[in-house]
């Protein structure tokens, strides 16, 4: 039973939840710190004007969350993929191709997984908005595993799936302010398309080990469709511009959403960011991918966690 627990967890990588989970987290502490916009749409007088107050509950159900719609969404992908992972020599030890874990278990598990989300949704009642959410967001997680077969951009629906993290996380804390004002959700939004431009960017750079044997499978990505040169620029053009965003989060009060108390600590971090961004490029050229996964995992995990770390104790100690 433990072994096949391990087998699990080695299918999903728990360990990447290190990519999503801190942006999730990151806009929690968001959402508890930053009061609502003074600008409501509507004179109502139930409308909030103070963030949340921290709710241990509500921290457990995001991590749940979390945890269970990732680990469906990767196992239907190894589901999906099976067949593709047999053949491309990279990925032919996954565990379904290697027979380390049946089909069957696998499908199980998702579903257990699935109805663990779900479930967990249920936890924010009376905010009703995330269990109406939770099929959406778990199909649009799951399509993610078609879309190598239909279109170049499979690497930006993976950023948008990404994206959702934090963007749900504010919805399941701050549902009811939602609803009396929908800018409300900017500063999510913002962190959330930081998020797509990353992941879209860093998943390229992973993509170009592939480029050889997707162009034989016909399957589709952006190295497939630009050539390894092109996909590389195109990942530094997406981390350039996810700095710009980061730049912008700060401002969303100007276009009607609410203030975050951001200063020096965050503007440093983001400086920060920029190096490692530019240190993550200069570990891979078209001719040398063999650092990849160095700038993957390694680089990729300081990003996600220290972004997390040091702005959150800028939100906190201004609060």
């Amino acid at each position: 039973m433990f072994r096949h627990l391990r087998h699990i967890l080695e299918m999903i990588r728990f360990s990447h939840t290190i990519f999503a989970l801190p942006f999730a987290l990151l806009a929690t502490v968001m959402a508890w710190t930053t009061p609502s916009s003074s600008l409501p749409l509507s004179p109502s007088p139930h409308l909030p004007l103070s963030p949340p107050s921290f709710n241990g509950l509500h921290l457990l159900g995001i991590l749940l969350c979390m945890v269970f719609a990732r680990s469906a969404a990767m196992a239907f992908n190894r589901i999906a993929d099976r067949k593709v992972d047999a053949e491309n020599p990279r990925t032919a030890k996954r565990h379904i191709p290697a027979g380390l874990l049946s089909v069957a278990s696998v499908a199980v598990f998702t579903l257990i997984s699935s109805a663990g989300f779900v479930a967990s949704t249920a936890i924010f009642l009376p905010n009703s908005l995330p269990l109406v959410l939770s099929v959406p967001v778990l199909a649009f997680l799951m399509a993610y595993s078609y879309t190598k077969r239909i279109t170049s951009l499979a690497q930006f629906w993976l950023g948008a799936a990404l994206m959702l993290a934090p963007v749900c996380a504010w919805i399941a804390l701050r549902g009811e302010i939602l609803l009396e004002h929908p800018a409300d959700i900017l500063p999510a939004v913002c962190l959330g398309c930081g998020v797509l431009l990353w992941v879209a960017g860093f998943d390229m750079i992973y993509a170009c080990q592939d480029y050889e044997f997707d162009v034989a499978a016909k399957l589709r990505s952006i190295p497939t469709a630009l050539g390894v040169a092109g996909a590389l620029r195109l990942a530094a053009i997406c981390h350039s511009a996810m700095i710009l965003v980061l730049l912008v989060l700060p401002f969303t009060n100007l276009v009607g959403g609410p203030a975050l108390s951001l200063g020096w600590i965050y503007w440093t971090a983001i400086a920060a960011l920029g190096f490692l961004l530019i240190y993550e490029h200069r570990l891979v050229r078209p001719d040398d991918l063999t650092r990849v996964n160095m700038a993957f995992f390694n680089v990729n995990a300081i990003v996600s966690m220290g972004l997390f770390i040091v702005t959150s104790i800028d939100l906190l100690t201004s609060f």
